[in-house]
């Protein structure tokens, strides 16, 4: 039995080891793979883990030998599970490792916009502190969160911690996604619909999967309906927002800033039109990444591994 991993890199850079996947089977870690490589390095496998890099029906349907693809993330959509399940090809995910890391890198990003800590701290080491006149000084508004509404859009694990985070800093918390089977807050919280959570809020966060029915869900549209001093956090999926409506909200005042950990595309292009509008605060894709996170990523993703092999495969992903 042999194990292909096809894009390592991101989730060890050294600093995590595969050896307990290396007992389960004979393993060969790639850091990247091409697409045009995926067929000649996973021929003959019969356990494939990826993280991004794309299955798609054709490249399946070359891989005879594929019992098990496993993803080294929560979302699946790099793999076509149809054609998987066809092909009677078991996929699972990692569904619930980086709930702590993502939610602490939300208010890393909103506190970032309320308070321009690097910023200041730049101007301060360029000398204009030992410069200034007074005691003090700021260089942008500061903003203090407490009182403010925290609209929250997905109420799943991140979602849920984002909002015990905000309520402990004062915020009045809004939800607007379907109610948790059984979910009892304990923090007050008030449903309400998108429409409401939108105009109502002061920071708004997403953290819904991206479907459908989600693609585009932050658009001129929705802009349109928030306040001019909302703020905007997105580390959920980049294509929940639109690019350029969200940019033109930006630069006309529409809306008061935006912290953003994903885009559309990623690596983004160039000119990507959120890379020039104002006030928006963009980072690599890196709220998963703390080690902690990335440990349990890994450690899960040997379990699933681990159980298909013993024929009890856990976290498998449907169509």
């Amino acid at each position: 039995m042999r194990i292909i991993v096809l894009d390592g890199y991101t989730l060890s850079r050294g600093d995590l080891s595969w050896d307990n996947l290396r007992q389960l089977a004979a393993t060969q870690v790639y850091d990247r793979t091409e697409p045009s490589q995926i067929v000649d390095r996973a021929r003959g496998a019969e356990l494939v883990l990826t993280n991004k890099t794309p299955l798609s029906a054709e490249t399946l349907g070359q891989l005879p030998n594929l019992r098990y693809i496993g993803v080294l993330a929560t979302g699946y959509n790099c793999v076509d599970v149809t054609a998987a399940k066809e092909l009677g090809v078991t996929v699972t995910n990692v569904p619930s490792y980086g709930t702590q890391s993502v939610a602490q890198f939300v208010f890393a990003l909103l506190l970032e916009l309320c308070h321009n800590v690097g910023l200041h701290g730049e101007a301060v080491r360029a000398g204009e502190w030992s410069q200034c006149e007074d005691w003090c000084f700021w260089r942008t508004p500061l903003v203090e969160l407490d009182g403010k509404n925290l609209g929250v859009i997905g109420f799943g694990r991140i979602g849920r911690q984002v909002a015990k985070i905000g309520e402990a800093m004062g915020m009045h918390v809004l939800a607007s996604a379907p109610r948790p089977a059984n979910f009892a807050a304990p923090f007050a919280l008030r449903w309400v619909s998108h429409e409401e959570l939108l105009s109502q809020s002061d920071v708004i966060t997403l953290h819904c999967p991206l479907l459908t029915e989600t693609e585009g869900l932050i658009n001129a549209q929705s802009l349109e309906l928030m306040k001019p001093a909302a703020l905007l956090i997105n580390t959920s999926r980049g294509a929940l927002v639109v690019d350029q409506d969200l940019a033109d909200a930006l630069n006309a005042g529409q809306i008061a800033g935006a912290g953003l950990d994903v885009l559309s595309i990623e690596p983004p292009v160039k000119d990507n039109p959120l890379f020039t509008a104002r006030n928006c605060l963009i980072t690599p894709h890196i709220a998963w990444a703390t080690k902690e996170a990335r440990s349990r990523l890994l450690e899960t993703a040997i379990m699933n591994v681990a159980a298909f092999i013993r024929g009890t495969p856990k976290n498998v992903v449907s169509s």
